[in-house]
């Protein structure tokens, strides 16, 4: 997570409502693999993409390690993409901790689960203490959330990991600048399901960084796929592990990179989306 699953970003994330969207789609941004130009410190940016891929990977599952790249034998019974076309369904309406619940016992509810569940656990309300218990509590399944919550503190508390990645040790920003922290899902897949389990991959896209005049740690985006283990409790999704790796990442264009005060205003002003189908 970590987790992370997560933004969070919540609060963070725009909290836009029920908006819905396709996720197939460009929808993207965490940690954009490829941002070109010319960072003024490459030995920063790495730290902060290696800072990321610990927050989103291993902060709770002490990086398990990723899983398999999945087959494209179309010869094979392995399961299918399925396109994220309209379904009909309504997105979901009900909300707790600021983060959409009471998705459908389905193939399709578990995907809007899990893409939810990414914004949260990958949102800059994970270093926000209050709001990452809320979010960590809505999200894991009971006994997960119990177990990890402890190990999460420690890692977001972490005066070393918050100064590594320009925040203070209250975990904010540096007055002038703002700290993004989001993610958004490109796409999912079922690769299995029962009335009681799923497991769902999220392929997204991000942004991780701080925005404004002397920022060191610029907002950069990556890209990644979490594969989510749900299971079906207390008549919704809740995640019980998940496992995350590097990709697929396209290949970037040539554009100019924005300028610190057009970031800012663009994560302040464009929220984020609810997804479901």
């Amino acid at each position: 997570m970590s987790l992370g699953d997560e933004h969070e970003t919540s609060g963070g994330y725009g909290g836009t409502g029920q908006t819905r969207t396709r996720l197939p789609g460009r929808d993207d941004d965490l940690h954009g693999g490829t941002r070109r130009g010319g960072r003024s410190s490459s030995r920063s940016l790495v730290t902060v993409v290696g800072v990321v891929v610990l927050l989103i990977a291993a902060i709770a599952f002490a990086n398990r390690g990723g899983g398999g790249s999945s087959s494209t034998d179309d010869s094979d019974d392995s399961p299918k993409a399925a396109a994220t076309a309209p379904s009909g369904e309504k997105p979901v309406g009900a909300k707790a901790a600021g983060i959409p619940t009471g998705y459908a016992q389905n193939a399709q509810g578990a995907q809007s689960a899990a893409a939810n569940y990414s914004v949260a656990l990958g949102s800059a309300d994970m270093f926000v203490k209050d709001r990452r218990h809320e979010i960590v509590t809505t999200v894991y399944a009971p006994d997960v959330a119990v177990a990890r919550q402890a190990d999460l503190d420690k890692a977001y508390s972490s005066s070393e990991f918050l100064a590594n990645i320009g925040l203070g040790k209250d975990g904010k920003a540096p007055a002038g600048q703002t700290f993004v922290s989001r993610v958004i899902p490109v796409g999912t897949k079922t690769t299995s399901s029962s009335s009681s389990t799923a497991t769902v991959e999220v392929w997204y896209t991000s942004l991780f960084g701080l925005s404004g005049e002397g920022s060191t740690n610029p907002v950069t985006e990556s890209w990644y796929t979490t594969t989510y283990e749900l299971k079906w409790i207390g008549n919704d999704w809740k995640v019980t592990d998940f496992q995350q790796k590097d990709g697929p990442v396209p290949v970037g264009r040539d554009q100019q990179a924005s300028t610190a005060d057009d970031m800012t205003k663009a994560v302040e002003e464009y929220g984020g989306f609810t997804y479901a189908r």
